[in-house]
């Protein structure tokens, strides 16, 4: 259904550089205002326009690099980090995920829950615009309205798009009746069942709300068109080179002092591949911050302790935080699948004495110089409120507990053990062969095959990689995330180990059923322990949010999903 054509109020502040463009022709001729000519005219000369190129030096622009590239900027596609972080700047949504891990208003003002937890009304907000685009009247970006949530959730499950986001809905929402606009600023989400973390589900960057008017213009060319209603708005994207974003002069968030956000004029994102030519150019001032340390420059940086060496304390701000991400390795226990069939991963004592075989702490200590907690616990990380590292108890180096568990099932000291073969990306090579090397005096032998990440995702995911380096990191701030990677009706993904436990799968049904959340925390922790006892995963390290900060970046915050915020980020001269 075609909506009315919201008008918006008359920008009253004019173009920084004396431009007369309007439309989608105004927010590069407003960012390229403190840029050299030629680059202006690079850019400017293929749309027909002409501006002054006087260099502005108060312009405040934020940079960083995205090595793995950005591949979209159509939000049913934000299946990765580098996605969504470009996504966060440029859309919103319902609902967001504050520093503290809080479900927090963004476009909906408010909601509210029936009491049967099956209907979710939010009450929208009434002063957000769309970025301006030539698909909207005269060019100029419309009110957002209930319809556009509609559309936007209705886009993500359509089979024709093929979203990958498609399974936050699926098998959890009316398909009839799931999606409805009471009116402009009334939304109704209904269940098919109560489902506690569903608000989490709607602060994804899938979820964020895309006027049908500009997908429609561009269609598949959307992607690299995007519009939303965030505070930053597309303006050039130069493929493998640069993208920019230009501030949104109409977004509706102010500070506590009223002042319209954000504070920066803009964001430009380099796609350098290479993390050493990276860390060069932030070293140089033309990147304002790094996210995590790569092995290339981690022991030039940091100590084993994990904090900055003396000759960088006044060169960098070094930030860290809890991250909701598990690194473990995973093993196959499908029985019916070959390669579980003919392996000794079969057995679980198996899998418990490689759970106890090796020293996590030595591990974080030597090779990620303390960034990061050994996973001694469960499967879920600390950060969420459902941990609780006294109830559900893991797995610490003990060696003889290690060799009783072989000898039990006939393989003393791993006598008769075959080799088992641990796949890996080149990143975490020289972990794997750590790991290698401390089975080795339990008797087992481990080989460890480099393979390329997109090799390694595409055997997990068809069961073809018995035994296998992974992570998980949280969609949403709920410990149901991980969980679900061991629920036994799930595929892979999520369930990349096949596991199948039918006391789990009753247990994390009720879970789902429980409106109680001490009670369903407490149920969390029985399945995050069984998981542990039956060892289909061998849990390595809880992450660290670890940043490299440039000192004149202020106001940088972030919370545990490591999500990119740059509205309140301000930079000094």
């Amino acid at each position: 259904m075609i909506r009315k054509n919201f008008r918006r109020p008359p920008l009253q502040e004019p173009n920084s550089c004396g431009c007369r463009t309007t439309g989608f022709l105004q927010p590069l001729c407003e960012f390229m205002a403190g840029y050299p000519l030629w680059i202006f005219c690079f850019l400017a000369i293929p749309l027909m326009i002409s501006c002054s190129g006087k260099r502005h030096s108060h312009k405040k622009i934020f940079h960083y690099n995205q090595p793995e590239g950005i591949s979209t900027l159509d939000p049913a596609f934000a299946k990765n980090q580098a996605i969504m972080w470009a996504v966060h700047q440029i859309y919103n949504t319902l609902v967001e995920v504050d520093r503290n891990l809080k479900i927090v208003p963004s476009l909906a003002r408010r909601w509210e829950i029936s009491p049967d937890r099956m209907t979710y009304r939010f009450y929208l907000r009434n002063d957000v615009y769309f970025h301006d685009d030539g698909a909207f009247i005269n060019g100029r970006g419309r009110l957002m309205t209930a319809h556009d949530v509609v559309y936007s959730f209705t886009r993500i499950v359509e089979r024709s798009i093929a979203s990958p986001g498609a399974w936050i809905f699926n098998g959890r929402v009316d398909s009839i009746n799931g999606f409805k606009a009471i009116n402009d600023t009334i939304f109704e989400l209904r269940l098919t069942r109560p489902f506690n973390p569903i608000l989490g589900i709607l602060s994804m960057q899938y979820c964020s709300i895309v006027p049908h008017e500009v997908v429609k213009k561009y269609g598949n060319e959307f992607a690299r068109h995007p519009c939303g209603t965030g505070p930053f708005r597309f303006t050039v994207w130069e493929e493998g080179q640069t993208l920019i974003l230009g501030r949104n002069n109409l977004y509706f968030e102010k500070d506590s002092n009223g002042i319209r956000l954000p504070y920066l004029d803009g964001i430009s994102i380099s796609f350098l591949d290479s993390k050493a030519t990276e860390f060069l150019e932030f070293t140089q001032g033309r990147l304002d911050f790094i996210n995590d340390i790569d092995a290339s420059f981690k022991d030039e940086v940091l100590n084993k302790r994990g904090e900055l060496k003396k000759e960088w304390q006044d060169k960098i701000v070094l930030y860290k935080r809890t991250f909701l991400n598990t690194e473990y390795l995973g093993i196959l226990t499908d029985s019916s699948n070959p390669l579980v069939r003919n392996s000794p991963l079969k057995i679980k004592s198996v899998r418990q004495a490689i759970n106890y075989g090796f020293d996590r702490r030595k591990m974080i200590l030597y090779l990620r110089n303390s960034l990061g907690t050994p996973a001694e616990s469960g499967f879920v990380p600390p950060g969420l409120p459902s941990f609780d590292s006294t109830l559900v108890t893991g797995y610490k180096y003990d060696l003889d507990k290690a060799r009783r568990l072989l000898a039990a099932v006939g393989f003393p000291d791993g006598k008769n053990l075959p080799p088992i073969k641990l796949l890996t990306i080149a990143q975490y090579s020289e972990l794997g062969s750590f790991i290698a090397k401390q089975l080795e005096e339990l008797g087992m032998k481990v080989q460890v095959e480099v393979v390329q990440k997109s090799l390694l995702l595409e055997q997990t995911a068809k069961s073809e990689a018995l035994f296998f380096r992974g992570s998980w990191m949280a969609d949403y701030p709920d410990a149901e995330n991980y969980l679900s990677v061991f629920y036994g009706k799930n595929p892979a993904p999520p369930n990349y180990t096949r596991y199948k436990n039918p006391a789990f799968d009753r247990l994390y049904e009720l879970a789902l059923m429980e409106r109680n959340d001490s009670t369903r925390f407490g149920i969390y922790r029985q399945l995050d322990q069984m998981v542990m006892n039956d060892a289909p995963v061998v849990p390595l390290w809880y992450d660290m949010v670890v940043r490299l900060v440039n000192p004149r970046v202020k106001g940088f915050g972030f919370n545990s999903l490591n999500m990119l915020e740059l509205r309140k980020v301000k930079m000094q001269p």
